[in-house]
């Protein structure tokens, strides 16, 4: 992931000059970093899974290294907000618009 894990000053012009409203840029980067975190969650959910025990006795619990590493990996991962604006600053989010909303 190229995605600059960092807090980083964006500016304003350049997210607004593709669709003219800065506000309706948010709306696309939002929408886009939606669906990143929703992806995120279930690749997440499904290797956790594995994990799943049917018993849930106190004493059966342990610690799984395994499970653990999976976790902190995604937890370093840089936040879908900072991914869904780089992808719509590069002109790698495709968006349109709803014919009532062109209206």
């Amino acid at each position: 992931m190229a995605t600059n894990q960092s807090i980083i000053t964006r500016d304003n012009d350049k997210i607004a000059a593709q669709t003219g409203n800065l506000y309706e840029s948010v709306s696309i980067i939002s929408k886009r970093a939606r669906q990143i975190s929703s992806k995120n969650k279930e690749e997440l959910s499904n290797k956790l899974s594995e994990f799943v025990s049917a018993v849930d006795n106190l004493e059966e619990v342990f610690e799984n290294r395994e499970q653990i590493e999976i976790s902190k990996f995604y937890e370093r991962m840089p936040k879908p907000t900072s991914i869904a604006t780089d992808e719509f600053l590069e002109g790698k989010v495709y968006w349109r618009y709803n014919d009532e909303e062109a209206q």
